[in-house]
């Protein structure tokens, strides 16, 4: 395979941080206080939330373009994104004068469309097509083809993986002590095999933990199984890490440099980004509270230890915060959803709410469709309770009433028809 290597070449990463000297910030590395007393350890996080374009993505597609060979008219370079990359992209087009398209699908949010056009200026045409990422993604390289322009990949490159991997060398550069634990999240694989790679030549010694979405194992299941793989679906909340496959290149990388893979549910990781915004007064996108979400399950290994999560990045539409909300409260186990057969006589209704429900108890949603011709129908109710263990209590006497029921939490494919 073109660039096969377990490791990428420092030198290359070194080169690929002179690239971006000056047009990328050299992001803190912070200690995060609460977090540090929450685990007994020192954690502390790269703000890459706080890079020019909220995200690391300029790093690749900066050091990628800038290396492109310089012809009269160009080169033309083309990019498919809903997110980061086409951020990065557009930006990147717009410091080094290169005509760009940026190729988006067509229910792309106005507001991620003329955040593209804001970093890109005159440099950049958006181009809405497809109605999802594959169909987009085909449309792009078509057009790139049929016009011979350069397509710059989000992360199956070893230019964008350099320029990615610069973070790990701000990271070693930055640290006053050697570092135990680095948490990385996941989408496609370019942050973690660069990061993972520096960090397995430089710092040998750090536990070097990957980070995806339990909505979107790609990589996981790819290394677990040792073959790369592609789902047949996915739960794209977790936007910025939701992709179907790993690249070839950076399957092969990361299967050599990552210690451990593990998921998180992306209702803890809106929980924890709800926690962030409250409490510490940082704005995350889901991607960017991955690796702060995935302390939780090593919260035994790492106490005492010198901990380090990469925050990828905050490009966080503040529309999706009622959906964020919701399902951090269903994480939490403080709502729930029911379908519940209620018989059509009178009474029924005050019966669920005097001998299922505790007076504590919200309803939050009702919705009953009634049907004359049958004696009973199903009711759709959202329950908030106190306390997570209420729940219990409430399904027994649903069947001691004789209610029956099928609970739908967990069932998002459902619940974002109805709530």
């Amino acid at each position: 395979m073109e660039n096969s290597t377990a490791f990428l070449d420092i030198a290359g990463v070194e080169q690929a941080a002179k690239n971006l000297k000056g047009i990328i910030y050299k992001t803190p590395l912070l200690q995060n206080h609460s977090l540090s007393q929450a685990y007994g350890a020192n954690v502390y996080f790269k703000r890459e939330d706080l890079q020019v374009v909220r995200s690391y993505k300029i790093r690749g597609a900066y050091n990628k373009m800038s290396g492109l060979p310089r012809t009269e008219s160009g080169p033309e370079v083309v990019c498919s994104s809903a997110g980061n990359h086409a951020q990065g992209f557009a930006y990147a087009c717009q410091l080094l004068g290169l005509k760009g398209y940026v190729f988006m699908p067509s229910n792309t949010p106005a507001q991620k469309v003329n955040k593209v056009r804001l970093f890109g200026k005159e440099w950049v045409e958006v181009v809405l097509t497809g109605n999802t990422y594959d169909d987009t993604y085909k449309a792009a390289r078509e057009f790139s083809d049929s016009r011979g322009s350069t397509f710059v990949p989000p992360f199956d490159d070893m230019a964008v993986i350099e320029g990615q991997a610069t973070v790990g060398l701000e990271i070693l550069k930055i640290a006053n002590a050697p570092i135990d634990y680095l948490f990385v999240p996941i989408g496609g694989g370019g942050l973690a095999s660069g990061v993972g790679s520096v960090f397995k030549q430089l710092s040998p010694n750090t536990k070097i933990v990957g980070v995806q979405p339990q909505g979107a194992p790609s990589m996981y299941n790819s290394i677990k199984n040792q073959r790369r793989q592609v789902l047949d679906k996915i739960d794209s909340f977790v936007d910025g890490a939701a992709v179907k496959a790993p690249g070839t290149i950076t399957f092969e990388i990361c299967s050599e440099v990552l210690d451990d893979i593990i998921l998180v549910p992306e209702g803890q990781v809106c929980e924890d980004l709800l926690k962030m915004y409250n409490e510490e007064g940082i704005v995350l996108e889901p991607a960017g509270t991955l690796t702060i979400s995935a302390l939780k399950s090593y919260a035994e290994e790492i106490k005492g230890k010198n901990v380090v999560c990469v925050i990828s990045g905050s490009n966080n539409d503040i529309t999706r915060m009622e959906d964020i909300k919701e399902r951090a409260m269903q994480h939490k186990g403080l709502k729930h959803y029911f379908m519940v057969i209620f018989n059509q006589k009178p009474g029924a209704l005050r019966t669920f709410v005097n001998h299922v429900l505790d007076p504590e108890h919200d309803i939050i949603h009702f919705q009953y469709i009634k049907k004359n011709n049958k004696e009973k129908g199903p009711v759709f109710i959202g329950v908030e309770v106190k306390q997570p263990h209420e729940i219990e209590g409430i399904k027994l006497r649903m069947l001691e009433e004789g209610f029956e029921y099928e609970y739908l939490n967990g069932r998002q494919d459902i619940l974002n028809l109805l709530v």
